[in-house]
């Protein structure tokens, strides 16, 4: 590892402007805009390197992902020494949810950073995640592993990782009505049916029966989303005897 790389200073207005937002957010200086401005293109501008390869912050996200869960993992191990395999991988999931991960990127405005496109008001909520992850793949990148871990460590494990209130999080509806029909010894069902609705964009619908009797039922744009908001409402419907038991 190079330990005297200087950092590349601006070219531009633009790129100044640039660094100084990145430095206010990241807390410590970035040394190669070339990573961060990846991070933040979305695929809409369709552009690409001298290689052919397309330039978008996909591949960093992905780079993000397993740093982040790595840094996550890290952290519970040596916090939690009580807890199991499965204990650490159910908190860890907690934590680097899709929901969560978005609340983090809106908290941040890492929108106001990106170019695309795609108005801010039509892109997916899914994109305030995908721009944290992408990010942190950034960071690693241009600064290595300690710089991802105290970034991480200062905008997700020290303001939002309460273990205590995590433990009676449920990051999984469908989840843990499965598991609580497992132990309780209750036949269940996850049936998916034909949407009638007459919008152009395709719904799945999903009913949920326990024991023979329809308990709920969820409706959304996937199979998977319409499963968790239909075992949601069977939470919501039996809380009193899941919580008690």
């Amino acid at each position: 590892m190079n330990f005297f790389r200087r950092i590349v200073k601006p070219q531009n207005a633009e790129d100044e402007a640039f660094y100084y937002e990145l430095k206010e957010l990241l807390n410590f200086k970035p040394i190669k805009l070339s990573y961060y401005k990846k991070a933040f293109t979305h695929r809409s501008l369709k552009l690409t390197d001298s290689k052919g390869n397309p330039v978008n912050y996909e591949r960093l996200e992905f780079l993000g992902d397993a740093i982040l869960g790595t840094v996550i993992a890290s952290y519970l191990f040596k916090k939690v020494p009580y807890g199991d395999e499965g204990y650490l991988t159910q908190m860890r999931s907690k934590i680097v949810s899709r929901e969560h991960l978005n609340s983090l990127g809106k908290d941040l405005d890492l929108i106001r950073l990106v170019k695309s496109n795609i108005s801010k008001e039509n892109v997916s909520n899914n994109i305030y995640g995908n721009i944290f992850e992408s990010l942190i793949g950034a960071i690693y990148l241009d600064r290595g592993y300690n710089y991802c871990h105290q970034f991480i460590y200062e905008q997700v494990i020290m303001p939002y990782v309460d273990i205590e209130r995590l433990e009676g999080k449920i990051s999984s509806y469908k989840g843990f009505v499965i598991e609580w029909c497992q132990k309780k010894k209750k036949k269940y069902k996850f049936e998916s049916y034909e949407d009638s609705g007459n919008q152009n964009k395709k719904y799945f619908s999903v009913r949920v029966s326990i024991d023979g009797n329809i308990v709920a039922k969820g409706r959304s744009t996937s199979k998977k989303k319409a499963e968790e908001i239909a075992a949601k409402r069977v939470y919501y419907a039996m809380q009193n005897q899941m919580a008690n038991s």
